[in-house]
């Protein structure tokens, strides 16, 4: 039996991941009081949660194929059902069957995002995501929230945003490469500048969240797809495996 100690270690990060699925729970709550700013703000702390929850796990050497498939569940509640929810109560709902419609579309692409992470989880390399994380799909629907309650004027565009839920989305099933930084030599070689980076990011966030959590994203997204468009010939196939039957053939 675990010690008492190893016990606690491998709790404490299912801990977060609980909490990651709370907020997207009470989000939800909140989306249908039609309370929109804090269904999204609560949906941003449990991106923090969950960003937490495999370091600590990491750093306490708790890594568990059981806390992999609950942090995946969570992550469904939180950024898959939850935005999928505030989209249609804040935006879809006066387009009826095709808002539903749309709003599933979001919360299965985000379904389908997991799956195939977990199912290729010991191939795809760390340096890139196969197709935009669920995480940043899910902030692209709070930055679009909290930029309409600062600027009422995007009610009145509902196809654009039908058009960007539906963007982000297939984002999220696509192939196209995501950088995670976490092997960028750049940001390694930069570290003090990454993190002056980060802190003004950081601080503007805290200033200006209406404007700054939707950029943040686009940005991102922008600028991964313009590199992956100047760079496709070498990152097309970046996640094409041959599958275990044509690796015996070769062999």
């Amino acid at each position: 039996m675990l010690n008492t100690p190893k016990r606690w270690a491998f709790f404490l990060p299912n801990t977060f991941t609980a909490l990651n699925m709370a907020c997207g729970f009470y989000s939800i709550i909140l989306s249908y009081r039609g309370d929109f700013y804090f269904a999204a703000m609560i949906l941003l702390l449990g991106a923090i949660f969950d960003s937490v929850d495999g370091r600590v796990a990491r750093m306490t050497g708790t890594q568990s194929p059981f806390g992999e498939q609950f942090d995946s569940i969570s992550d469904v509640v939180s950024f898959g059902a939850a935005p999928a929810f505030l989209v249609f109560n804040k935006f879809l709902s006066p387009l009826g069957r095709l808002g539903l419609v749309v709003s599933f579309i979001f919360l299965l692409c985000g379904a389908l995002r997991l799956a195939r992470f977990n199912a290729n989880i010991d191939k795809v390399s760390s340096t890139f995501f196969q197709g935009l994380p669920i995480p940043s799909g899910a902030l692209a629907i709070i930055g679009l929230t909290l930029f309409s309650l600062e600027y009422p004027v995007v009610n009145d565009y509902l196809p654009l945003v039908v058009v960007y839920t539906l963007f982000f989305s297939f984002l999220m099933i696509s192939n196209i490469p995501f950088n995670s930084f976490k092997k960028s030599v750049w940001v390694q070689n930069h570290k003090k500048r990454v993190l002056f980076i980060i802190f003004i990011l950081i601080a503007l966030t805290f200033t200006y969240e209406h404007v700054m959590i939707g950029g943040i994203i686009v940005v991102y997204v922008i600028a991964s797809l313009l590199y992956f468009f100047k760079n496709k010939g070498a990152l097309e196939d970046m996640f094409q495996w041959k599958g275990e039957e044509d690796q015996n053939e070769e062999n």
